[in-house]
């Protein structure tokens, strides 16, 4: 079960990139924007089975923020 943990404070339709957590709280899912540069992916030599996306930083300093 995921559960949310951060949002894009600019989200207006609800579906905007959000930082989950897991119920056992080692994991986390991203959800982002899909980058699709082939410049910017060839920088992070990704293996079979990964994908990268991009957020915004406030996403991830809202959870930085509740936990500290």
């Amino acid at each position: 079960m995921l559960r949310k943990l951060s949002g894009d404070p600019d989200c207006k339709n609800g579906t905007c990139p959000t930082l989950w957590g897991t119920e056992d709280t080692q994991n986390h899912a991203v959800q982002g924007y899909v980058i699709t540069d082939p410049e910017r992916l060839s920088q992070l030599d990704l293996p079979e089975g990964e994908t990268a996306v991009m957020v915004p930083s406030a996403v991830l300093e809202e959870d930085f923020r509740a936990h500290c």
